[in-house]
């Protein structure tokens, strides 16, 4: 008698939710990390200071801004010093800020590679996510020097840092996914990102509390997903005043409404980068 054989049917995914494979990520995991230490030794590589520009560059920031707002302007630091009002708030929009201009290219930059093999796209930009936490953390261990410094202790509210530090990877990956794939059909996408990072700045509560807001603005500044983040931050690491919760919830409801359309419109053009590039 005739042995049959088994037969496997290769078909596309016939939808958006079939392409995206989570498990298929989890197991180049070791990819993941390869890029990802690729994209920090090739940003450091002949610099003398290395990682210390990781920390430059917000404390420079910081100077600057305290001597403007803090100092000349008198903006309210809701009850702690302004240079660490200030900082508590650089360090995480650096993470941000990194994805917006780093991880958009992260596609376009790799094209060579996306040619020739393949591999989920997305370990692309988020390795640049992974390697940003790197200069996070170099960053942070600035900001807990000033906090011995002006006497500032942690209290229970430390123990959300990771909350908020994943929430913030959500919102930095989301924003990453959308600017990377926009960025393989529409190259000006890498033309306007110096503008937009700067207008997202002064968007967001980084130099001032949201408590100088007017309220009739205030519904407007809560669709700006990293309100949240920053005031969050500053309420767990400085024991500043407790947030409007209610501006935090719609920030957060962004970053994941922002998040799942990122990796859905991500996964529905990566078919095409190949093609396009």
């Amino acid at each position: 008698m005739r042995e049959e054989k088994e037969v496997f049917i290769i078909k596309p995914p016939s939808s958006v939710f079939e392409t995206i494979n989570l498990k298929e990520v989890v197991n180049r995991i070791e990819l993941l990390f390869a890029f990802a230490i690729r994209d920090i030794k090739v940003r450091y590589r002949r610099t003398i200071i290395g990682f210390g520009w990781a920390v430059i560059q917000p404390f420079a920031q910081m100077v600057i801004f305290s001597l403007i707002f803090g100092k000349f302007a008198k903006i309210p630091s809701e009850n702690v010093p302004y240079p660490i009002f200030a900082y508590s708030a650089l360090v995480p929009w650096q993470l941000f800020a990194r994805a917006l201009n780093d991880a958009s290219m992260s596609v376009v930059n790799n094209l060579s590679i996306i040619s020739k093999i393949y591999f989920p796209r997305i370990i692309l930009p988020l390795s640049v996510i992974i390697s940003a936490l790197v200069d996070f953390f170099s960053a942070f261990s600035i900001l807990i020097i000033l906090m011995i410094f002006y006497g500032i202790l942690p209290t229970a509210k430390l123990f959300l840092f990771p909350v908020f530090l994943f929430v913030e990877i959500f919102c930095a990956l989301g924003v990453a996914l959308w600017l990377s794939a926009l960025n393989v059909k529409f190259r000006d996408v890498k033309y306007t990102l110096q503008f937009l990072t700067q207008i997202w700045l002064f968007a967001t509560p980084v130099i001032y509390p949201t408590k100088i807001i007017p309220e009739k603005f205030k519904p407007i500044f809560a669709l700006n997903p990293m309100t949240g983040v920053i005031e969050g931050f500053r309420w767990i690491l400085l024991n500043t005043p407790p947030p409007d919760f209610t501006i935090m919830g719609i920030s957060t409801l962004m970053i994941f409404i922002l998040f799942f359309s990122g990796v859905i419109f991500f996964y529905k053009l990566e078919k095409e980068f190949a093609d396009i590039m």
